[in-house]
């Protein structure tokens, strides 16, 4: 009989210290990482898709604008470079490189700024219905990328906040040593400028 109540006994500390374990926060910084590296994989997707939808823009601009070659190379170039730069989630501990790949992005996000404002110099382009849905596909992929990098700027606060903050800390500090920060995105430079319309 003794033996049944030590074995029970046994099995109530283990699953004491089992919920005293899973209510500590020992899951949360783990469940963090893996939410701010999901919400990367937002972006990546969400630039892929504006990447995609590039060639179909410049081939519908290139019939009407051809002597606009300049904006059209910039355009290409601009889409190589930003396809170039990968970044993945080991990466996301590097400022260095993720200023990188946002510096490429905005690159192209200005060269599809400058094709875009082509289209007031011909009035034949501005009401072709390829370009204008290829357009209104563009705006709507840029509004999904501003959606996708505030939930990562979110999700990397949220992780990076777990890494420094109580309880948390305490296994940061023991369990979890290798795990690092995570980058976030800053402003472009210039950013802080408001825009400037003319009509």
């Amino acid at each position: 009989m003794l033996n049944i109540i030590s074995r029970a006994g046994v099995v109530v500390t283990i699953i004491s210290l089992g919920l005293a374990l899973s209510a500590c926060g020992y899951n949360t910084i783990p469940t963090l990482e893996e939410q701010a590296k999901a919400r990367w994989s937002d972006v990546q997707n969400q630039y892929q898709r504006r990447t995609d939808l590039i060639p179909n823009l410049v081939a519908t601009v290139q019939g009407y604008a051809a002597q606009e070659k300049s904006v059209l190379t910039a355009v290409v170039e601009a889409r190589a470079k930003a396809t170039q730069i990968k970044l993945d989630a080991s990466d996301l501990t590097d400022p260095a490189k993720l200023k990188a790949f946002q510096d490429a992005q905005n690159q192209l996000t200005g060269a599809l700024g400058r094709l875009l404002a082509v289209r007031e110099n011909y009035p034949d382009l501005k009401s072709n219905a390829n370009f204008l849905a290829l357009q209104s596909q563009l705006e709507s992929t840029e509004n999904s990328i501003s959606v996708a990098r505030r939930g990562y700027i979110d999700a990397v606060r949220a992780y990076n906040l777990s890494l420094r903050t109580f309880p948390t800390l305490l296994w940061a500090k023991t369990f979890f040593l290798g795990n690092k920060p995570m980058a976030e995105f800053t402003a472009s430079e210039g950013s802080e400028k408001p825009p400037q319309v003319k009509f």
